[in-house]
């Protein structure tokens, strides 16, 4: 064994080094994130782990309440309809319009059997007096069903609006309820067609 000089005082300066501790992990050794990095985390945004899979749920979903609101619609369940449906002046404004006649209701079918007596005419009685005349005819009485249908849809709305307003409010007869244009276009078809379908099974059942 050799003796080395300068071995003790090597040993000497290792011993004085500072000894380096580890960080723990989520001690006090870690360093502070800066805050623009934390925000950023923070403002990650959540997205589910299999898109596909969340949207055929929420399709899905949507599909079956909607499928519940039609069934309501054709049993007169009122508490599973959409909501506009559930309205109370629209609830009566439905059994008003079902409780009486209405001509615009017939305007599709008078219209229908007008058309095809025209085309059948025109084709039978070609370039004559009795087609001409025939049409002129066919197409006067389609205009004045349309006339009629109006006269009578505007008679029921001037009935019925002070009803509403008397039992609901001016709020039932606003612009934004269209309150008028439901009333109007659930008289215009026919009464079996109408959809949430009739509570009561015939007319002249007028609401209280």
């Amino acid at each position: 064994m050799t003796w080395n000089p300068f071995k003790r005082k090597e040993e000497e300066k290792e011993a004085q080094k500072p000894v380096e501790t580890p960080a723990k992990e989520g001690g006090k050794g870690r360093p502070t994130p800066k805050r623009r990095q934390a925000e950023a985390e923070n403002l990650r945004p959540i997205v589910p782990a299999d898109r596909k899979a969340a949207n055929k749920a929420a399709k899905a979903k949507l599909r079956a309440k909607q499928d519940a609101e039609y069934e309501a619609m054709q049993t007169g369940d009122v508490r599973n309809m959409p909501k506009a449906e559930r309205l109370p002046w629209r609830i009566y404004i439905r059994d008003y319009v079902d409780a009486r006649w209405n001509v615009a209701e017939w305007f599709m079918p008078v219209a229908g059997v007008l058309m095809i007596a025209a085309l059948i005419i025109s084709s039978a009685f070609q370039y004559t007096t009795f087609a001409m005349t025939s049409s002129m005819v066919i197409f006067v009485l389609l205009y004045g069903y349309v006339i009629v249908a109006g006269i009578d849809l505007w008679f029921m709305w001037r009935k019925l609006k002070p009803l509403l307003v008397a039992k609901y409010g001016e709020r039932s007869v606003a612009k934004g309820m269209r309150s008028c244009s439901y009333a109007c276009s659930r008289a215009m078809q026919l009464r079996r067609w109408r959809m949430p379908k009739p509570t009561q099974p015939k007319r002249g059942n007028w609401p209280k």
